[in-house]
Formats: structure tokens, C-alpha cells, sequence
């Protein structure tokens, strides 16, 4: 998984034009679950953003913890790009294995994918000539499609044939991006 996110980010970083940014979330990596991406001019005030957020943690205390979310968004910027508030919109995927936070007290964790639908606000400022400061938040609606399992036992405790499917309404990014345009 580690070498499909590497190479996507390098792909994309190849085809990008000029007025793109690198970007790393200071808030979630000082969380140890990294979240980098790159943004792109695609006309006069929109850009793309393509970010990717993981958590390598195999578990914490005992607790499936890995996840792995990619979000494809464009935004459009009211000011100009890359300076003042903005909007994007966003459809993105999710892989996890991972116990939810309504079963935080049992022995109860998912296995699963899922996609999501939502939208973005934020604000970016320039600080230097090659750095700008994303601030943003982020939420929508996420459909989950996944298998029940113990954890002490790894056995499957659903009863679904296939996968149990879930939908909730939920913000599930923000932070701070460091971003740094390249020439």
C-alpha cells in the first residue's frame, strides 16, 4: 500500500503544471497519521487538489487503527487562487481496518472500503514567496461497505452474507497544510 502511495503522488506530481503546490498537514502529521497532497491551477480561481491521509498504526492499545482516505477536490477560490477563502467539493474512497468510535468499548472492530461525499472551507495565506498556509475543514457523508470481526479472535461476528453497510454524516479532514509551490 505504502509503494501505491508513493507512486500515485509522484504520478501526479509529473503531470502537474505551473502554480502547483506540495502540501503536508502539520496538525494530523504531529498526530503521526501523515496527510499530504498537491494543488494545482486549473483556471482563473479553481484549482484540483488530490490528498491522501493514512494511519500505518497496525493498532493502538490492542485496537485495529489503520485507515487510508483519497480525496480528489476541486476548489474554487473567491479572492484569487492560492490567496483568501475557498470552497471545494469532493468525492473520495476510504480503506480501513479500524474500530469505530460507538465501539471503542468492545471487543467489536470493521474491515472495509468505503467512499465519501462532501465539501471543503478553507482559507490559504501567503507567507513567502514559495510557501503558503492552508487552513481548512472538512465533512460530508461517508457509505461504508464492511465485514464485523472480534478482535480477540479475529473471527466474524456479523451476520451479513456479504457486507454490513454503513452511512453516517461526519467531518473527516482538517488541519493546517504547509505548502510549497514548485517551479
Amino acid at each position: 500500500m505504502k509503494k501505491i502511495l508513493v507512486v500515485s503522488f509522484l504520478f501526479i506530481s509529473v503531470l502537474s503544471q505551473s502554480q502547483t503546490y506540495v502540501k503536508a498537514n502539520a496538525v494530523t502529521t504531529l498526530l503521526t497519521v501523515p496527510n499530504v497532497g498537491i494543488e494545482t491551477s486549473i483556471g482563473k480561481k479553481s484549482t484540483f487538489q488530490f490528498d491522501i491521509t493514512a494511519s500505518f498504526w497496525k493498532s493502538i492499545n490492542g485496537k485495529p487503527a489503520q485507515f487510508y482516505i483519497f480525496i480528489p477536490e476541486y476548489r474554487y477560490h473567491f479572492k484569487e487562487k492560492y490567496n483568501g477563502f475557498y470552497v471545494g467539493a469532493h468525492v473520495g474512497g476510504t480503506l480501513y481496518n479500524f474500530q469505530k468510535w460507538n465501539y471503542f468499548n468492545t471487543d467489536n472492530y470493521e474491515k472495509g472500503v468505503g467512499y465519501m461525499v462532501g465539501a471543503t472551507v478553507g482559507y490559504q495565506k501567503k507567507i513567502k514567496e514559495h510557501f503558503l498556509l492552508d487552513f481548512f475543514i472538512g465533512g460530508g457523508n461517508h457509505q461504508g461497505f464492511y465485514k464485523g470481526y472480534l478482535i480477540s479472535t479475529n473471527e466474524r461476528v456479523d451476520s451479513a452474507k456479504k457486507y454490513n453497510k454503513s452511512g453516517e454524516w461526519l467531518p473527516y479532514r482538517g488541519g493546517i497544510m504547509i505548502s510549497y509551490q514548485l517551479d
